[in-house]
């Protein structure tokens, strides 16, 4: 009840801030290549989180308020209305808050049912954050999704996100006949740090012979590593919204241990010890990106020197849940059929290239969709404030067609 009447008192100042984020754009610090969707509506999306950071960090300098809290609550979205083609109502599935988006249609059989874990570093993003997204989905493939509201860092850390996803995922299965859901139709799905954590949950649940199978995971410009913030599209993109390359590795420690200590040197590679960089290079290395991608402003860098007190403190980035490009091949062999989504201008275009090139070597069937003009978080961007990103909505309907091939 304070944020709102603080923003009425402080709307001035806001006006102010965004102003301010606009002539800011002109820093070489952000970069929108001539080929991003819609360049100029997303310098407008940029003003807008660029003020809405500015004045987060005014009211946490005065006391009122944390950036992240305010930042969390100017990006909730306003309330939507009733949906004529949708059941939707919010649940708790062990003790995790879910949404659940049931179409109203009649259907021959049981559905389909999709789990799905929202982006926003592990540390941003809620159910209304993503009610659009996730009412498109049910709607369009005549689905019943599932949307889970994770707990988020940095109040809570690593695994306390996975952990989750995961008790919403086995609860729903357990629980399939409620919901008209076909138990051999169970599908995870996530964008960004929730394509993360749909990849820790369908790696976790391959080895269990007590539940379902899933059927499918689907990883829209998912992070999956953090060994290695230097791979070509972190070169190619790191200034480029709304992933910097920065704030890629500060979301990756915020989830790990609750701060951002060490962003530097984790930056530079200085967190993985020689041996450990050596044994995972087979799956984390420029070697194995498509040449075509690495056209674009990439360079050789020189290994930084490793910093022993730096890996303590962040070892476990290395353990699958956390990173899932580095599970072991007897994992990756026994995952479903899977559905990757990447984006040209995104950071983490590579991890989903890499993991690409992992499922495909161990036998698992993918379909992969690249947006060529795409830049990352353009599918919650499809709708946006009366304005649409073509790109967004390009995405959004390749994973509904997908979905009804499955």
């Amino acid at each position: 009840a304070l944020l709102p009447a603080l923003l009425l008192l402080l709307l001035p100042l806001a006006a102010l801030a965004v102003a301010l984020a606009t002539v800011l754009l002109g820093l070489p610090s952000y970069d929108i290549p001539p080929g991003v969707n819609q360049p100029a509506k997303l310098r407008l999306v940029l003003a807008v989180l660029l003020g809405t950071a500015a004045l987060g960090r005014i009211l946490e300098k005065t006391g009122l308020c944390s950036q992240i809290t305010f930042g969390r609550y100017m990006r909730q979205g306003r309330k939507l209305g009733v949906d004529p083609k949708l059941f939707i109502q919010d649940r708790q599935f062990n003790k995790v808050p879910v949404r659940v988006y049931q179409p109203k249609v009649t259907s021959d059989g049981r559905r389909r049912g999709i789990l799905f874990f929202h982006g926003g570093g592990w540390v941003f993003g809620s159910l209304d954050t993503y009610e659009k997204v996730c009412r498109y989905l049910s709607r369009e493939s005549e689905s019943v999704v599932v949307s889970v509201q994770y707990r988020l860092a940095p109040e809570h850390k690593y695994p306390a996100a996975y952990e989750d996803c995961l008790h919403a995922t086995i609860h729903f299965m357990n629980n399939i006949e409620h919901y008209g859901v076909d138990p051999a139709r169970v599908i995870v799905c996530g964008d960004s740090a929730g394509g993360n954590l749909a990849a820790a949950v369908s790696q976790t649940l391959a080895g269990r012979s007590d539940l379902p199978k899933l059927r499918a995971q689907i990883l829209i410009y998912p992070g999956l590593q953090a060994l290695d913030f230097n791979l070509p599209s972190y070169q190619q993109n790191q200034g480029v919204p709304l992933l910097l390359r920065e704030r890629a590795a500060f979301f990756a420690l915020q989830y790990l241990n609750g701060d951002a200590l060490h962003m530097q040197e984790v930056l530079e590679g200085s967190h993985i010890p020689p041996d450990m960089r050596l044994k995972y290079r087979k799956w984390v290395s420029p070697d194995n990106i498509p040449e075509k991608f690495k056209v674009r402003g990439v360079k050789p860098l020189r290994p930084t020197d490793f910093i022993a007190e730096v890996y303590e403190t962040v070892k476990r980035l290395c353990e699958p849940n956390l990173c899932p490009l580095l599970a072991e091949d007897t994992i990756v062999q026994q995952l479903p059929e899977s559905f990757i989504l990447t984006c040209e201008y995104d950071v983490l275009r590579d991890d989903g290239l890499l993991y690409k090139k992992r499922l495909e070597d161990n036998g698992v069937r993918v379909t992969w969709y690249h947006l060529e003009d795409g830049f990352h978080g353009v599918i919650s961007l499809y709708d946006y404030c009366g304005f649409s990103f073509p790109a967004g909505k390009r995405g959004l309907d390749s994973i509904v067609n997908f979905l009804k091939s499955l």
